[in-house]
């Protein structure tokens, strides 16, 4: 009651201070919208936020998307008052959005992650490299006013775009922010994870934004109507791939391509643009930015940094924060559904990161000198900057998953095992309640709903007596041996919370009370798609009974076990409904039959082991 009398005493306080934000923005801008020409003709629909203020000259920041630059009309402004993009305009910046060819206003044919053509030769030859190539010089020539440099940042399918045009290379953009890119959506971004299809996330995306456009419209499509809000019995209940492509139809371009190319074929690689950033000009600088519990995307801007790094010359930097997906720029990031971190952290990556990059290369403000790598550790509360990422000197800890349930770093028990029945007929839920769309929470949820379940093995360290600090990639090798020719390993890092433990009541999340003392709070989960455990190229069945080596990289962590606390890893070969389930026959999952699922057993032997990157401070 106290908590609900603070937010309506505060909701007031809110609303004029957003009240003064809108107020002054529309008193101090103009908006125009243009149609910006391409040079194959095709013309795209942009929305021009231009400050009033003519005593200096301005630069621009642009977003490029498929999710429109609504709200349409001059008359009427986009919200940049409900978070810290207000302070670009604060600052004199021209903000530009633009629908993104094919969508929404904007002209031409869409295609879901156009590939990269590193060799144009006609005006025929286009890309959203092209694209942002010509709507920046379009700008810069055309609108009064403008200091010449550019900058270009996107979140998720924007932060696709905001990749593409680091590849553009005109000599106006000095800088670009990649925010949880997609890179790969074969491998780790949204809709596959090393090659399990995500059904959940591709199947109620799809039915809304795969809808064919016909023509210019401010209207979006409607979504899927589903007979049920228990998404968990909605995609058990519906069954094979075959009956979801029924269900989504003919019209859907996209989703008849992730059905024609189950493996990692040169169509996928062809749209993983981390192929591309040698291109990359050496006057753009880059900053990546990613959410360590980003359930959409945990992949796309550790990876594209990494890929830059190896490859391209320009100057480049990380940032990974206890976000979900595009937390740092909606919420304070103050704590993930129970877990809480101590500060509001949206606000420090704001304050100290992202404006400052943005006001040195587009305005001269300020000095390059971010780290390398902003990273925030969980479980200590603590931002790191690092001259480098992954950090330098790390070595991996081996700590082994032995008969007996326990977990550290002898390797006594390889020939003993543990062993679980897989049923998709009842798949392990990837979260403990009904819900109808995809938590983002689940990402730092409490696992002991999954430790009760037979078919979800468990390994737990002693109580540690110092702290243990993680920093990178999490390695999964796993000596294994199933009864059937295919199955899916899911492995998750556990930090088990002390049976003491619990956040002061003011703390908890969510204006909820929840038991904290043994919580068991997801660090990392991934997937891995057995038949790829040797190549997702070519994939490979089981031979029942034999022996085979599952071995695969989990998204980076960043994280701090406390004394006191204990390390736990759960292995289990379903997670649903975040992914589809594996029949455990091999077979093309996309046209598997019901009379394919079967059950199988499952061993994980003893010489198992998950490597744990080691960070000393």
């Amino acid at each position: 009651m106290r908590k609900l009398i603070l937010l309506l005493l505060l909701l007031p306080v809110v609303a004029e201070a957003q009240n003064s934000d809108s107020t002054w923005i529309v008193n101090h801008y103009i908006k125009k919208e243009v149609y910006i020409p391409m040079r194959d003709g095709v013309r795209l629909f942009t929305s021009i936020y231009l400050p009033k203020d003519h005593s200096e000259k301005h630069p621009f920041l642009m977003t490029r998307t498929p999710y429109s630059c609504a709200p349409y009309g001059e008359d009427k402004f986009k919200n940049y008052w409900s978070n810290h993009y207000k302070e670009y305009l604060r600052r004199g910046y021209i903000m530009v959005t633009q629908d993104v060819r094919g969508r929404w206003m904007s002209e031409g044919t869409f295609m879901d992650v156009r590939p990269y053509n590193p060799a144009k030769k006609t005006n025929a030859d286009i890309d959203e490299a092209s694209d942002t190539y010509d709507a920046i010089d379009w700008l810069v020539k055309n609108i009064d006013n403008n200091n010449g440099n550019v900058g270009v940042f996107g979140i998720s399918y924007p932060g696709f775009y905001a990749g593409m045009a680091a590849l553009s290379n005109h000599p106006a953009l000095k800088a670009v922010s990649p925010q949880a890119p997609v890179t790969d959506w074969f491998m780790g971004d949204d809709f596959h994870h090393n090659g399990a299809f995500f059904i959940m996330d591709g199947f109620a995306f799809y039915t809304g934004f795969g809808k064919p456009r016909p023509a210019p419209t401010t209207i979006g499509p409607s979504g899927f109507t589903y007979p049920t809000h228990d998404n968990y019995d909605f995609y058990l209940r519906t069954g094979t791939l075959q009956n979801f492509a029924k269900l989504m139809g003919d019209s859907v371009s996209f989703w008849k391509d992730l059905y024609n190319h189950p493996n990692y074929d040169e169509w996928w690689k062809a749209r993983n643009d981390r192929n591309f950033v040698q291109h990359i000009s050496p006057g753009t600088a880059t900053l990546e930015v990613g959410g360590l519990f980003d359930a959409e995307d945990c992949y796309g801007a550790q990876n594209l940094y990494k890929a830059i790094e190896s490859k391209a010359k320009n100057n480049n930097k990380l940032v990974l924060g206890p976000w979900f997906h595009g937390g740092w720029a909606r919420g304070e990031g103050s704590f993930l559904g129970n877990v809480r971190f101590g500060s509001k952290t949206s606000e420090f990556y704001a304050e100290h990161i992202e404006i400052p990059f943005f006001d040195h290369y587009l305005r001269g403000k300020g000095s390059d000198d971010l780290p390398e790598a902003s990273v925030f550790f969980t479980g200590e509360n603590e931002w790191h900057q690092l001259p480098q990422w992954p950090p330098a000197g790390l070595s991996q800890a081996a700590m082994y998953l032995h008969a007996d349930g326990s977990l550290d770093a002898a390797n006594s028990s390889p020939a003993g095992f543990k062993e679980y029945t897989s049923d998709p007929a009842k798949p392990v839920p990837y979260t403990e309640d009904v819900h109808f769309r995809r938590t983002r929470e689940y990402m730092s949820d409490d696992q002991r709903f999954a430790a009760r379940r037979p078919d979800v093995l468990v390994y737990q360290s002693g109580i540690l007596q110092e702290d243990m600090t993680f920093a990178g990639p999490l390695v999964a090798d796993l000596d294994v041996s199933i009864s059937s020719t295919d199955a899916d390993f899911v492995v998750k890092l556990i930090d088990v919370f002390p049976d003491d433990f619990d956040y002061p009541a003011a703390m908890t999340g969510n204006g909820q009370s929840y038991t904290m003392n043994g919580y068991e709070m997801l660090v990392r989960g991934e997937i891995m798609r057995g038949r790829y455990r040797n190549s997702f190229e070519k994939p490979e069945a089981f031979v029942p009974g034999q022996h085979a080596h599952v071995k695969y990289t989990l998204p980076d962590i960043a994280h701090t076990f406390k004394k006191g606390h204990r390390i736990m890893v759960q292995v289990q070969s379903s997670w649903f409904p975040l992914a589809d389930r594996n029949p455990q026959k091999f077979v093309n999952i996309y046209f598997a039959k019901e009379s394919d699922f079967q059950k199988a057993n499952i061993k994980i032997y003893g010489d198992s082991k998950i490597l744990l990157p080691t960070y000393k401070k």
